[in-house]
């Protein structure tokens, strides 16, 4: 049926087969359309509505028809917000109807403010990224003044889908996104949700991306209509993680999350990146350097075993790249990098040569890892987890792991 689809859509003219393909097929708006191709809106409405009355004059396929007339032009405004480009290409390709907002942010990485459009935060945050990650502070700014731009139109549209993932990096986002829209008043907009972690016949999920256009056309119209519940639990959840006292999360812990049935574990994953305890370990640098005390010591396959091993982490590559290299500083590091020095790779800068690195434990790595020693006691500690920044010269929250509560050290 897609084929027959497409033949007869080739067989229109041009004036009008650019438009529907653009339209129904890629998922692009009519104002993205008319900004392309110069073309008034009233002009293309026109078009696709005398293409489909030539297509239901050729076509034997009422159903398809049936279809188009519920479309974007012909039926509910609707705006898709996504977590990454991949996913978006993916719905483009005729699974939704509608807009597509690609949410472009890694909350889980470097220091979050309550509201992050606040100029002062996001002078800091970006700061921070340009100098951990090399992502450009006015790339980065300017990115997010347009994302938030386009959300600020959300009365624009009929309905918004939020499709989100099971681990600390969407949760996050899906969490700002419902504070966000707490503090609006939504009107006549309604919101949906689309959130899942697994998909079946997918052993190891990890998120939508994996899945093909039919795979992710099969989601469509699955999602469901955002409740006061998960507004409230989606607002508690991000004052909690940008709070500069991690306790709060904690309490939260204990609290029913049902609304948001992936919100406590991912958290509960973060909290595990605080400094342990037993060694002053975070979750990620103590698995790291278990795979490497095994023999996994390239860079980009130690990076594949343990974000799977992580999954919840939702952890990109540069997130850790960013790790490695504080694990390979300080006075005592952990690890050490074979040979000649090599650039960690960045966002402007790929250092393909680092990749290829061998990466060894040092004496103190090896100590730290057989608990002997204590990896902030040894170091100190400056660094951003949320709205928690944890530095040498102050007491320092730790993670207990068997009573799943943070508290405070003495000062190092």
């Amino acid at each position: 049926m897609r084929e027959l689809v497409r033949r007869h859509i080739l067989g229109l003219s041009s004036t009008m087969r650019v438009p529907v393909l653009l339209f129904y097929i890629h998922g692009y708006s009519l104002a993205e359309i008319s900004s392309y191709l110069g073309t008034p809106v009233s002009v293309l409405k026109k078009r696709l509505y005398d293409a489909r009355r030539k297509l239901k004059a050729s076509l034997p396929v009422t159903d398809f028809i049936s279809a188009f007339q519920q479309l974007y032009e012909g039926g509910k405004r609707m705006l898709h917000i996504v977590n990454g480009d991949i996913v978006a290409e993916k719905l483009k390709q005729g699974v939704v109807p509608g807009d597509i907002l690609v949410w472009r942010e890694i909350y889980s990485e470097g220091p979050v403010f309550l509201d992050p459009s606040d100029p002062a935060g996001r002078s800091v945050r970006a700061d921070y990224l340009e100098k951990a990650m090399g992502i450009p502070c006015e790339e980065y700014i300017d990115g997010c003044e347009s994302q938030e731009q386009q959300l600020r139109r959300f009365k624009d549209y009929d309905e918004i889908v939020l499709w989100f993932e099971h681990d600390l990096f969407d949760q996050t986002m899906l969490c700002y996104l419902l504070y966000w829209f707490s503090q609006q008043k939504l009107g006549r907009t309604r919101l949906n949700l689309l959130c899942i972690g697994d998909f079946p016949g997918i052993e190891r999920f990890r998120g939508l991306g994996q899945l093909s256009v039919e795979q992710m056309g099969t989601l469509s119209g699955t999602w469901h209509l955002v409740k006061r519940k998960e507004l409230e639990l989606g607002q508690a959840y991000w004052e909690a993680f940008t709070s500069s006292d991690p306790r709060r999360l904690t309490q939260l812990l204990q609290e029913d999350s049902s609304a948001l049935p992936f919100v406590r574990n991912a958290f509960r994953f973060h909290l595990s990146r605080f400094p342990s305890v037993q060694d002053g370990l975070g979750n990620v640098e103590r698995t790291t350097l278990e795979f490497i005390a095994r023999g996994l010591n390239q860079p980009m396959e130690l990076f594949r075993q343990v974000s799977d091993e992580l999954h919840e982490f939702g952890m990109g590559d540069l997130q850790f790249w960013l790790i490695l290299k504080q694990m390979a500083v300080g006075p005592q590091p952990l690890i050490r990098f074979e040979g000649a020095e090599a650039a960690i790779p960045s966002y402007t800068d790929p250092s393909e040569d680092f990749r290829h690195r061998r990466i060894l434990l040092t004496d103190t790595g090896r100590r730290v890892q057989d608990g002997k020693e204590d990896w902030v006691a040894a170091n100190g500690i400056d660094c951003w987890l949320g709205g928690v920044h944890l530095l040498e010269k102050e007491r320092v929250w730790r993670w207990d792991e068997k009573e799943e509560s943070i508290v405070r050290s003495e000062k190092i």
